[in-house]
């Protein structure tokens, strides 16, 4: 689990740590990557260009001394970081020279960075440098059909549809609406949601992203997700968050019936919000986490990019 990776504070797992141990030398059943590519999720990028009103210097400096001051990629502000793609250098996880994307937080994945040419302005950083798999981490080969960066933003997400599927799949018909429609993981859970049977309804901020999701969606409502009273008459079985903001907690707990399902996927969420907010509501509403991992999760947003030309447009989009 990486406990003799943490340097402050004591006993506490790396993804709570305040500083870990990044040196490349192995511990028993670690695997050092030599890194290529880091995809920060979209609420930290979000979060760090807004700060620094657009300027890619200060957002590149920024991001560079967090993983220099903490061994890792972990926003402080956030409390997200993202993952990355590198090629296998050493140690039992995978074959020497397998390039792999991990599928777990960069806030608990030791990491140093030596070099970049990254400006700052896009959520993908071109770099060298190294990072440290522990034995329970979770990584993938990536797909030889697939082009890198494209490869490393779906699996960002690959989270969403997974959960998506499931939860919408214990449901008959199900009404299932997508806060954040437009974006990576938004595309990808309205393609799993139509798949396992539901209703897809996308949300989004303006005409543009409409147009974005058509063909993904059985229908689209314009509306900031911020705003709780224009998503109260929705009344979804289950609400999917994946917008990259805060604030949207009472929305979706507001366009959710009684007894449907709300699931947070943006690390933007606040948890005690949804919680306080609810209660406040009366809503009779189960709240889930979107935990990062669940089984097969990759293969399923990788089918998906292959199989829904819309999902892959609106990807390729994010990424020009």
């Amino acid at each position: 689990m990486g406990l003799h990776r943490v340097l402050s504070p004591p006993g506490v797992l790396p993804q709570a740590a305040r500083r870990l141990d990044a040196s490349p030398g192995l511990w028993p059943g670690e695997t050092r990557l030599r890194v290529e590519r880091l995809n920060l999720d979209a609420a930290s990028y979000r979060q760090l260009r807004e700060k620094h009103h657009g300027d890619g210097a200060a957002v590149r400096g920024e991001v560079l001394e967090i993983i220099r001051s903490r061994g890792k990629m972990h926003n402080p502000v956030t409390g997200s970081g993202g993952m990355l793609v590198g090629v296998v250098e050493e140690g039992p996880a995978f074959p020497a020279g397998t390039r792999v994307a991990t599928l777990v937080s960069l806030t608990l994945t030791p990491l140093v960075v030596t070099s970049t040419s990254w400006d700052g302005r896009s959520e993908q950083i071109p770099c060298d440098g190294h990072a440290i798999l522990f034995e329970r981490s979770v990584a993938a080969e990536l797909p030889a059909d697939v082009p890198v960066p494209l490869a490393l933003a779906v699996m960002d997400v690959c989270g969403a549809p997974a959960l998506t599927e499931r939860v919408v799949r214990q449901r008959r018909n199900p009404v299932v609406a997508v806060l954040g429609a437009a974006g990576k993981s938004g595309s990808l859970s309205l393609a799993a949601a139509r798949r396992a049977g539901g209703r897809a309804v996308g949300v989004v901020l303006d005409e543009r992203e409409a147009a974005a999701i058509e063909g993904l969606a059985d229908e689209v409502v314009i509306a900031d997700a911020r705003d709780a009273v224009a998503l109260s008459d929705l009344k979804a079985d289950v609400t999917v968050v994946c917008v990259d903001v805060p604030g949207c907690e009472h929305a979706a707990i507001l366009a959710t019936r009684d007894g449907g399902t709300v699931v947070f996927f943006s690390m933007a969420t606040s948890f005690s919000a949804a919680a306080l907010g609810a209660e406040g509501l009366g809503a009779d509403v189960t709240m889930l986490i979107g935990n990062g991992y669940a089984p097969g999760h990759a293969d399923l947003a990788l089918t998906l990019l292959r199989e829904e030309p819309g999902v892959r447009a609106v990807f390729e989009e994010r990424l020009r």
